[in-house]
């Protein structure tokens, strides 16, 4: 929800309840930090608000990045010879159309680097404006050459926030906060990849955003994201920790420490995925509440209730009633 207001805090006050609305989001969660959003709630109300303003980054930066500017940008990029070509072209087309910061591709040893430089002399980004050009650059960048860059480092000049873990799945690599710049890294080797894309492939890239560009999917090997996917595909049955560590070929002891590395717990993971298929459920069918708690492996409605209010703030009734 966090990201939700940060893309919402651009929009008019009298826009906002109709959005959300429209997004499936029930405009009162809006106030609870603790409340969730699928993907598909976040990518419809991204493309309505980038309607709606005429911003592909409503109101996050100092002006807007008019409709049509991910299509320049992507067009600008995909004749160039190598992806260190195309990544200089990238942080050259924001130079020309905002003041708030530059993006600066360049190596260090075996590492490529993206970094965001904010401008002394311009409006400051925002945390959500520094995070979200970080993915679109990821995003883009991992697109054009035709696979998923890893990536090994993910760094913020900003303090650690409140919502943190969510950026475990934003980010396909260890993040850190309070550091020297506002960075990605990765094998600079992916650098000397050429660009496979073509125009004929812009239409599809463009349709699907912002799914291609900010979420990370499963199959990014986060320890934590492999745990998230057994678990998910036990339910209704939950699996005690030592049957998951065998599963992934680890001891106990090393998947407690991996998780403890991605800021994480294999007790949290569990409760991450009960809400989180639980809000998909409520959201996208019209199933009993007491089958919801079953699949996602309550034998008792009471105790999935009591759950689902500390996840969300809310009773899975009232969370179904303002959709």
């Amino acid at each position: 929800m966090s990201v939700v207001n940060g893309f919402l805090s651009g929009a008019d006050r009298r826009a906002i309840a109709r959005l959300a609305e429209r997004s499936g989001i029930p405009h009162e969660l809006l106030r609870k930090p603790g409340a969730r959003v699928t993907q598909e709630q976040f990518s419809t109300l991204y493309r309505l608000l980038a309607m709606e303003l005429d911003d592909e980054m409503p109101g996050i930066f100092s002006r807007p990045l008019r409709n049509g500017t991910l299509k320049y940008l992507c067009l600008s990029l995909i004749d160039a010879s190598k992806l260190e070509v195309a990544l200089h072209r990238f942080g050259q087309f924001f130079h020309l159309i905002l003041d708030d910061f530059r993006l600066q591709s360049h190596r260090e040893g075996a590492l490529g680097y993206v970094e965001v430089v904010g401008n002394p002399r311009g409006p400051a980004p925002s945390m959500l404006g520094r995070e979200l050009m970080l993915k679109l650059v990821h995003g883009v960048a991992s697109w054009l050459i035709g696979q998923k860059i890893p990536l090994v480092e993910v760094d913020f000049d900003f303090a650690r926030p409140p919502q943190a873990n969510d950026h475990l799945h934003l980010f396909p690599g260890p993040v850190r906060f309070s550091c020297d710049a506002t960075r990605i890294g990765f094998d600079a080797a992916y650098l000397e990849m050429p660009v496979r894309q073509r125009k004929s492939d812009l239409k599809k890239f463009l349709s699907r955003a912002p799914e291609d560009w900010i979420f990370v999917s499963f199959a990014e090997q986060l320890t934590c994201h492999r745990v998230r996917q057994y678990v998910a595909d036990c339910l209704p049955a939950m699996p005690p920790i030592a049957t998951v560590a065998q599963a992934l070929h680890y001891s106990v002891r090393t998947l407690c420490r991996r998780l403890a590395a991605e800021d994480t717990t294999f007790q949290a993971i569990k409760d991450e995925v009960r809400r989180d298929i639980a809000i998909q459920r409520l959201t996208r069918s019209d199933d009993a509440i007491a089958a919801i708690a079953y699949e996602v492996g309550f034998d008792n409605p009471t105790a999935f209730h009591r759950a689902f209010r500390h996840w969300t703030g809310s009773t899975p009734n009232a969370y179904r009633k303002t959709m």
